[in-house]
């Protein structure tokens, strides 16, 4: 049985520490700085709350739940500690806009590392894990990765070169989702209806959507079509969104995102 461990145990961390536990055979070590959010996280997941070096020294697969600008001031303390242990550790840094040359030039050439971009629905396997690894990490171990995070949701491996672009729609795409759930939900508010009829109407139209949208095929503008009908309440609100440009709104939210995950990984 593989150990899997994890330093850093906030949102993102914490999410994936919950969806490795879903699979019920691992052992799974948890560090943080704050002890008392590892213990929590322990508690809850069944975890063992440890320091750092028995993260590091104990576990095959290690979790470096820590952003981009904390990552250089942790980095040798992690190295030192793998360096006095013989026993082999695969890397999976979750650093927006970190590559893995960089993080190769943290950890030493021949670490094998997985880089990968979460969102924040693999705490309860609804997500999207996209993912890439170093020319060191065998066949096996790749495998083993997969199983690893095989109840987070959708693993996607990808081209290095396209996933930050990723990380701006899937990564940066909940909290997007979650504003126009709050504000979908504002307007029934709005016209009438109770606060948690209102969430609930909206919470449900979404995941509904998203659901028949990726099960039928379709493209969404075909779905939006289909239920738009001529001179009908539907194809009304779509021309108000349109007016208060929804759509490039959204569009430049990726865009925004995409950029700030590329200046993160140059600081």
């Amino acid at each position: 049985m593989s150990i899997i461990g994890f330093i850093g145990t906030g949102n993102m961390g914490g999410a994936l520490a919950k969806a490795v536990n879903f699979a019920e055979k691992y052992r799974i070590l948890l560090y943080d700085k704050d002890s008392e959010k590892s213990k929590a996280l322990a508690d809850e997941i069944g975890g063992e709350a440890v320091d750092m070096e028995q993260v590091i020294t104990d576990s095959d697969y290690i979790f470096l739940g820590l952003k981009p600008q904390i990552l250089p001031a942790v980095a040798p303390e992690i190295k030192e500690i793998a360096q006095k242990d013989e026993k082999r550790k695969v890397l999976i840094s979750m650093a927006a806009g970190v590559t893995l040359d960089s993080l190769k030039e943290y950890f030493g050439e021949d670490t094998p590392i997985i880089r990968i971009m979460p969102n924040t629905p693999v705490s309860i396997g609804e997500g999207v894990v996209q993912y890439c690894v170093s020319s060191e990490i065998t066949a096996e171990e790749k495998g083993e990765f997969t199983q690893i995070l095989g109840c987070a949701g959708e693993l996607i491996e990808i081209g290095e070169n396209l996933i930050d672009a990723g990380c701006a729609v899937a990564g940066c795409g909940p909290a997007f989702v979650d504003i126009f759930i709050s504000a979908l939900a504002d307007g029934g508010v709005a016209c009438g209806l109770p606060r948690q009829t209102a969430l609930k109407l909206a919470g449900q139209t979404v995941k509904g959507t998203a659901s028949f949208a990726l099960k039928s095929g379709e493209h969404p503008e075909k779905l939006k079509d289909d239920v738009c009908s001529p001179g009908g309440a539907t194809i009304e609100g779509v021309k108000t969104l349109e007016d208060n440009a929804f759509r490039a709104s959204v569009i430049n939210a990726v865009s925004s995102a995409y950029k700030k995950t590329v200046d993160l990984g140059k600081h």
